[in-house]
Order: structure tokens, then sequence, then C-alpha cells
């Protein structure tokens, strides 16, 4: 009954996202927020004042700096809007994964300067392997949101 005077009587009641959707969108806040956390532990106050002063010293450390927090404020937007079907939050997500790999395993190589966010590695094989165990909470999310019939058909209802 109540059902009625929540959503009237021609409204149709709005369809809940599946598990695997609502498990790859709380993972999303889980591991960033938790990554944020363990950030400040381990810098302390002092240590995160000087990262943002270093970080302030050059543009291009500045842009660096700007455009990794700008990433992580979409990432969790799209991890609220895909739990609500929407398409551009799951590719966006998956976008803004591609171009993190792609930053990484360029600052890993030496191609990019500064190299804030580099992966230490002998060769480019052990770079590439150090960057897939790192991303791969990340890609087991993507998995989630790409490979599942369930998730698949959410989506495309949308």
């Amino acid at each position: 009954m109540s059902e009625v005077f929540r959503f009237g009587k021609a409204a149709v009641r709005p369809q809940q996202a599946p598990v695997p959707v609502m498990i790859a969108g709380q993972a999303i806040i889980a591991t960033r927020c938790i990554s944020v956390l363990l950030l400040v532990n381990e810098l302390g106050y002092d240590g995160i004042a000087d990262f943002i002063h270093r970080s302030a010293q050059a543009w291009d450390s500045t842009l660096i700096f700007v455009a990794s927090q700008m990433l992580f404020f979409i990432e969790l937007r799209c991890a609220l809007t895909l739990m609500r079907g929407s398409r551009r939050g799951r590719l966006l997500y998956a976008l803004s994964q591609a171009v993190v790999l792609l930053y990484l395993w360029a600052a890993s190589v030496g191609w990019i300067y500064p190299e804030i966010f580099s992966i230490s590695g002998a060769s480019n094989g052990e770079i590439f392997h150090r960057l897939i165990l790192h991303k791969s909470p990340d890609l087991l999310v993507l998995l989630l949101l790409f490979l599942p019939a369930s998730s698949r058909q959410f989506f495309q209802r949308r």
C-alpha cells in the first residue's frame, strides 16, 4: 500500500541496480576513500603540507596534482551515477582508468616528467607487470561493470 502513496498508481517502481553494479560502485568509493586515509596516515600533517608545497613549486607538478584531485572527484561522481544506471558514469569511469593506466605507464617508462606517480622496474615487462598488479582492483571493478549479463542489461535499459 505504501508503494501507491510513494509512486502513485500509474508510476512504475524504479528499478534497483543489480548486485555487481552495486558492488562495483561501493568498491570505487571504498578504495578511493581508503587510499586517501592511508596516504594521510602515512604522511601525517607535515608530510601532506610538504607534498602540497612541493607540488606547487612548478607548473607541471601543480598541473598533475590538480588533475589527480579532479580525477579523484570524477571517479567518486562516476561511482554514484553508475549505481543509478548512468551509462555515461560507467563509460567515464572506464575512460578515467584508461587515462590513469596510460599516465602511469608513460611516467614509469620515463616519457613524462615529473614522475610523481611512477612505478619503478628494471624493464618494460616488469613495469607492465607491476602496473597491472597495482591497477588490479580497478580492473576487477571494470569487469563487474561490463561482463555480467545483469550489468549489461541494467545499463542498456537506461
